[in-house]
């Protein structure tokens, strides 16, 4: 006998949906990357499309032979539109107040019409010291701007390999319509040496009273300064701020003049009140004039080329050489010889190299 029907059921519930991991989304992103044609992805970044340009940076990022050779042409049918922007290096320790002053600057290029992409170079962001995986979500008013695009830089220990992709990023953004392109450097280890040759102009942002003025700071990184900015200058630190800029152009005249003629200046500002920001504007567009006129501006970025160049060689090297199987298996026995005293370093690198 047939049972009837109730009146009283119970209906499936919506099942909970499952939480998606960054390396899931970042899947998802390459996958979705895969289904377009380099054509289709060249086309769309030539017409200023953020959304291809992204998916095109995420190939770049990607360790996928597959993905390499598809973000390698490209790179390749994207290049006749590059190299026609103004590149720009911002460093400083953090704390300094970097990611207020980029958006600060970056607001008042966008109010002159600038379309500006800022980019990073930070291979210390998986453990976050300072990186502008922080720094998207604190430019809250540069982020929602239609003339701007700012990229995280991927998380990872190689500073060689993150460089790398982020010049290359440079090449997307720059046949994208990007005509300011600012390089973000945390300010720490090696990576100012390392943006330092991928821009036309380095600025060194500092702050006043904070015991470094000429001491705790690497005398290497006032040589490349193009421009120091004393940041934070207002409120009770506006006479620091003034001593300080004081002491640096004292500190700046022992240096020789730079071969592209030009004499380092220092400004203070303060990216919290919008003040100076159009006076270090002002200096960068007459440092941009003189370079283009005595023909500097072309001869460092063909420098660049060429160290770029190098730099790519030696990585493919180093990478293909730890890539090698034999060279894994033997790696491990050679490691294992020196725990135990039966080889020097320097004899366990020759066996490796010979192999």
């Amino acid at each position: 006998m047939n049972k009837k029907p109730s009146a009283i059921h119970e209906n499936d519930g919506v099942s909970k949906p499952e939480t998606t991991s960054k390396s899931a989304a970042e899947k998802i992103k390459i996958n979705r990357a895969k289904q377009n044609s380099v054509k289709e992805f060249v086309t769309k970044i030539l017409e200023g499309n953020i959304t291809f340009l992204s998916r095109a940076i995420t190939l770049v990022e990607s360790t996928n032979p597959k993905h390499q050779q598809k973000a390698n042409e490209i790179l390749d049918q994207c290049l006749p539109y590059a190299n026609n922007s103004v590149r720009i290096g911002i460093t400083g320790v953090p704390g300094v107040g970097k990611s207020t002053f980029i958006e600060a600057f970056g607001k008042h290029l966008t109010s002159q019409g600038k379309k500006i992409a800022v980019l990073a170079v930070d291979p210390s962001s998986s453990i976050n010291k300072g990186s502008i995986l922080g720094d998207k979500t604190r430019m809250e008013e540069l982020v929602t701007n239609i003339n701007a695009y700012i990229r995280p830089s991927p998380s990872g220990t190689s500073l060689g390999g993150v460089a790398q992709k982020t010049r290359e990023s440079i090449i997307l953004c720059e046949a994208a319509g990007f005509d300011t392109i600012i390089i973000e450097t945390v300010g720490v280890g090696q990576s100012e040496t390392v943006v330092h040759s991928m821009v036309d102009f380095f600025l060194l942002l500092k702050l006043a009273g904070a015991g470094d003025e000429l001491q705790g700071i690497k005398r290497g990184i006032i040589e490349m300064a193009d421009a120091i900015v004393i940041n934070k200058a207002d409120g009770d630190n506006k006479k620091n701020a003034k001593i300080a800029k004081i002491e640096f152009n004292r500190a700046l005249h022992l240096y020789p003049l730079k071969e592209s003629n030009w004499q380092p200046k220092v400004l203070t500002a303060s990216a919290l009140n919008n003040k100076g920001i159009e006076k270090i504007n002002t200096m960068i567009t007459n440092y941009i004039s003189l370079t283009k006129e005595n023909n500097y501006f072309n001869k460092r970025r063909n420098e660049q080329n060429k160290f770029w160049l190098l730099s790519t060689i030696d990585q493919q090297l180093k990478d293909n050489f730890y890539q090698n199987p034999k060279i894994k298996k033997a790696l491990s026995k050679e490691i294992k010889n020196l725990e135990n005293g039966k080889t020097t370093p320097f004899n366990a690198a020759k066996k490796l190299l010979e192999l």
